[in-house]
């Protein structure tokens, strides 16, 4: 018996200098990114870079990319020239002297943006990705998704890119993604062709560029989101934007044309994250505590070292015995820790501390529905059994920041040991609330009443986001600092 697909939608909220991207499974939110035009991410740009410094002891090198930090190359992400590495690390690596000196130009590829006190980290395998393919310029060989199951399928995806690759004017290898499952020789051929076109194009534009700059740039979100996030499950696509709703057409009917009809303008007053109670459930991400619809919680709390979450049975009592109890608040804890680590972008190690179960098979069983609930999450993990402590260690890839570290910062009220929404969020928030106000009801002025940092940033930073709001509605806005007003603190009043 097989389990039906859950049905999908994406919902992408489009404002003055941010955009939001939400994946929804049946209603439920699971995944949001969020990219800010003052903050994008780096992951997949590609820079022509100066090596600043060479440490043999750490085999690596710090590269200069432009950016305020520094940026990190390991030996093992470095290409020796050959088709014989992958930049996995696996084969015995040569001295990090070999291979890079001191102020050597690099053609390097962002794989993780900075993340906290860290610079990004770097490789010399650059991969271009689209629709169907990986294109791995530096690699040989073709790999198959493993989301791929049905054996005959991938030995014919493997043969033909093979063919494919064998026949083309440039040399390197590709991975071949979940979305290409079923397609044709032609389709493949086409992404194919499209790769290579690209890369030429960034080593000719990479030759003439000046040392610490950017050479290739990734696709905005709203187009990202087409390439990476639809899979055959998605069946609707809104966006509130029309301008995007625009470019998102001319790029499947370009590239993706089955896409096309599932992308629709979202038009209605309701703003389109209030659908399925997504703004909620983005705040509720925020949060330390989640509750389980058993009476059970979840405490959830990250720090620079791992994240550690933490199962209660709190109000549940059960109907049979206590073993049973546990067992079923772990159960429905499971599913719910798989969500939130996806929905938050929780990475690195994750420590989970289950409550303790005396059956054997219970515990196995919670493992299972672990991994099962994990198996739709597309950043690699590792999961192990219940240690002797009664612990579950287990790791997830961290490429980006946390929702936490990109909504919040450090609260001076606390000393850091809790957050707040920053002032940045706090004017998207106050934008949003402007236009909810617009579409429900008729004034003539709008005065906006917050943190004088708020304020601050809204005159000065965002002041550009200010006047593009102010010309949609066709309204001016006021603004009044309030001294006894915390940062996440302001009011709309309308005039």
């Amino acid at each position: 018996m097989t389990e039906e697909s859950p049905k999908e939608e994406i919902l992408i909220n489009v404002t003055p200098r941010e955009v939001r991207a939400a994946l929804l499974e049946n209603g439920i939110l699971q995944e949001v990114t969020i990219e800010r035009a003052a903050r994008r991410g780096l992951i997949s740009n590609i820079y022509k870079g100066k090596v600043s410094r060479v440490l043999p002891g750490m085999q690596a090198a710090f590269i200069d990319i432009g950016l305020e930090r520094t940026a990190f190359l390991h030996a093992s992400d470095i290409s020796r020239g050959d088709a014989s590495g992958n930049g996995n690390g696996e084969q015995e690596l040569p001295d990090i002297r070999e291979l890079v000196r001191e102020g050597q130009d690099v053609l390097v590829q962002v794989v993780k943006d900075p993340l906290g006190t860290k610079g990004a980290r770097l490789t010399t395998y650059v991969t271009l990705p689209s629709r169907f393919l990986v294109l791995l310029p530096m690699g040989s060989g073709v790999g198959i998704s493993a989301r791929i199951e049905e054996e005959a399928e991938r030995e014919r995806l493997r043969t033909e890119v093979e063919l494919i690759l064998e026949g083309g004017d440039l040399p390197g290898g590709a991975i071949v993604r979940t979305a290409a499952e079923g397609v044709s020789r032609d389709a493949l051929r086409a992404d194919l062709a499209f790769l290579q076109k690209l890369w030429a194009a960034i080593q000719e534009t990479a030759r003439s560029a000046a040392v610490k700059t950017l050479v290739h740039e990734d696709l905005p979100l709203p187009i990202r989101v087409l390439r990476d996030m639809v899979t055959g499950d998605v069946e609707r696509i809104l966006v509130d934007s029309e301008d995007d709703f625009c470019k998102m057409c001319a790029f499947t009917e370009s590239f993706l044309p089955e896409l096309t009809p599932i992308i629709a303008h979202y038009k209605r007053r309701r703003p389109i994250f209030d659908l399925h109670g997504t703004e909620d459930e983005i705040k509720k991400a925020l949060e330390r505590s989640i509750s389980l619809k058993s009476g059970g919680y979840v405490i959830i709390d990250q720090t620079e070292a791992m994240t550690t979450i933490d199962v209660n049975t709190g109000g549940y009592v059960g109907h049979r015995n206590l073993e049973e109890t546990i067992y079923r608040t772990n159960l429905e804890a499971a599913v719910t820790i798989a969500r939130q680590l996806r929905l938050r972008n929780l990475g690195g190690i994750i420590i989970i501390d289950f409550i303790d179960m005396e059956e054997p098979e219970h515990r196995d069983r919670v493992i299972e529905a672990l991994e099962q609930a994990m198996s739709r999450d597309h950043a690699r993990h590792q999961l192990t059994p219940v240690s002797p402590l009664g612990l579950v260690e287990m790791t997830r890839k961290r490429t980006r920041e946390s929702l936490q570290h990109v909504l919040c910062e450090d609260c001076d009220h606390c000393d850091g040991r809790g957050f707040t929404m920053t002032a940045e969020t706090v004017c998207f928030e106050i934008f949003r609330e402007i236009i909810r106000q617009h579409r429900q009801f008729q004034f003539d002025g709008v005065l906006v009443l917050a943190h004088q940092d708020v304020i601050d940033l809204l005159l000065d930073e965002e002041a550009g986001g200010l006047v593009e709001i102010e010309e949609q509605i066709g309204k001016s806005i006021r603004l009044q600092p309030e001294s006894l007003y915390l940062k996440d603190q302001f009011d709309v009043v309308l005039i």
